[in-house]
């Protein structure tokens, strides 16, 4: 049973549970009635089947199915040799793993990057009736590395004629140089149709840069951004920008992504997100100061999808941080990737931000729900709600906005407390006590905070993908 203690509220209560839950096809494929019961294994968000994940990188969208590529080590749970794995979904929930795409070779080890859809053949490496995937990726040479030189990270790119099954290397690689930067990656190109070309945005140590291409093989600078802009605690990476309309308007604007490690509001990773305009070459905006995709400290060095249809936009970030990231603890795999998201703009008091919600697929997997009788509890009352379909469910619930602490129980003494700060304007979540198992209490387990600049004059509303302990009975 949960239990629910709260304090001078009124919640409202829809419950569901999924069906099909995803598949996965593996090289060594577990049993498969273990598959998802081993402890910690995510239910609904992307994991590799076994070993090390970090980044996703390549997210693109082509001939009906959505790519992911993410930093791989095929050998170990923790961080080594970066690869690129990769797994493919029709609908962003259901994936079906796929083999390593990219491997280490002579060039360097194989970073963080972004893949197109070359629909015009501008690359050569395909035909207009077959046009390639192309994958625009970091190298990072270990030796430069360990010698203490400065240029041991360089751009590289591959490509695929069978909608990434395999993939060829360009024999040209390296396709951009490195003048001396230490930190010099995490390659993200768009099509640019204000120039009508190839636009790749590379992090370089406490900035961006902005380069374009006709061809994809070579490139040129044209401007840089952000040497006075945003959170500079820490180090840049996986970059991204796209544009979007201001909801319930015409206006455009640009949205910029850049992560940094450590200087999360939270403490370690985060990504922060700048809105702006962009000409084609430049990126400007009068933002000064830091705004956040979302204040949790599991979500880093997300990106979105490529080629979606309907211009929609779409972004997944690694469920980690790397505080802790190397020792939660699995024993199988390590690490996984957010739920998708929808991103959208919308004003608020004068300022544009930028909003993310769940995509609309995972209501398609909902096979039960029922709706509990609204309560009404006095202070320190508690209720018990029953998971009638099982833990793998979804609970959404609003509450009234006034001062209020909410504390979700089990009967193991499991919980996570969620309290409203109506006068300071302000969102906490305390997980301290929702494991047994401890890192570093003062980043996992510390209390997570959200300030709010106007507080919502509606009642909240929540909603869980709650997911607790599938290997124990409940």
């Amino acid at each position: 049973m949960l239990k629910f203690a709260v304090k001078v509220c009124t919640i409202f209560i829809l419950l569901s549970s999924c069906k099909d839950v995803p598949k996965k096809v593996a090289v060594e494929e577990p049993e498969a009635t273990s598959y998802y019961t081993e402890p910690y294994r995510p239910q609904y968000h992307f994991s590799p089947q076994e070993k090390w994940m970090n980044d996703p990188n390549g997210l693109v969208y082509h001939e009906g199915m959505y790519h992911l590529f993410y930093q791989y080590y095929p050998d170990d749970i923790v961080r080594g040799p970066m690869h690129w794995g990769h797994a493919t979904s029709k609908d962003l929930i259901h994936w079906e793993h796929k083999p390593i795409a990219l491997y280490p070779d002579e060039h360097g080890l194989i970073f963080s990057g972004s893949a197109v859809v070359d629909h015009q053949n501008t690359s050569g490496f395909g035909t207009e009736e077959n046009p390639p995937l192309v994958a625009i990726f970091t190298y990072h040479n270990m030796d430069g590395e360990k010698a203490g030189e400065d240029n041991f990270q360089t751009q590289g790119i591959a490509y695929s004629l069978d909608n990434g099954d395999t993939w060829t290397k360009y024999e040209g690689n390296p396709v951009i140089l490195n003048e001396g930067i230490r930190d010099f990656r995490d390659s993200k190109v768009f099509w640019n149709e204000l120039k009508n070309n190839w636009t790749m945005l590379l992090v370089a140590g406490d900035h961006l840069q902005i380069w374009q291409s006709k061809n994809l093989r070579e490139w040129e600078k044209v401007s840089e951004f952000g040497k006075d802009k945003g959170a500079h605690g820490g180090v840049r990476e996986c970059p991204d920008m796209f544009k979007l309309k201001v909801e319930g308007t015409d206006t455009e604007k640009w949205v910029l992504l850049i992560s940094i490690n450590p200087g999360a509001p939270n403490g370690g990773s985060g990504t922060q997100y700048f809105v702006g305009d962009f000409d084609g070459t430049t990126f400007t905006t009068n933002q000064e100061d830091a705004k956040w995709v979302d204040w949790g400290r599991d979500n880093y060095a997300g990106v979105t999808y490529n080629n979606v249809p309907d211009n929609e936009r779409i972004f997944i970030g690694w469920m980690s941080n790397w505080a802790y990231a190397r020792d939660t603890p699995t024993e199988v795999w390590r690490s996984a990737n957010t739920i998708p998201r929808n991103l959208s703009l919308h004003e608020n008091n004068g300022e544009v931000e930028l909003y993310s919600y769940p995509i609309a697929n995972f209501d398609k997997i909902v096979e039960h729900s029922y709706e509990e009788t609204p309560v009404a509890l006095k202070p320190m009352q508690k209720t018990q709600v029953a998971l009638k379909y099982g833990n793998q469910s979804e609970i959404r619930f609003k509450m009234n906005p006034t001062d209020s602490k909410w504390i979700f129980s089990n009967g193991e003494g499991d919980s996570l407390v969620i309290t409203l700060n109506k006068q300071e304007k302000m969102l906490l979540l305390d997980r301290s006590k929702s494991e047994r198992w401890i890192l570093n209490p003062n980043l996992f387990l510390a209390t997570n905070i959200c300030p709010f600049p106007i507080y919502p004059k509606e009642k909240w509303k929540f909603r869980c993908c709650w997911i607790i302990r599938p290997w124990k009975s409940f």
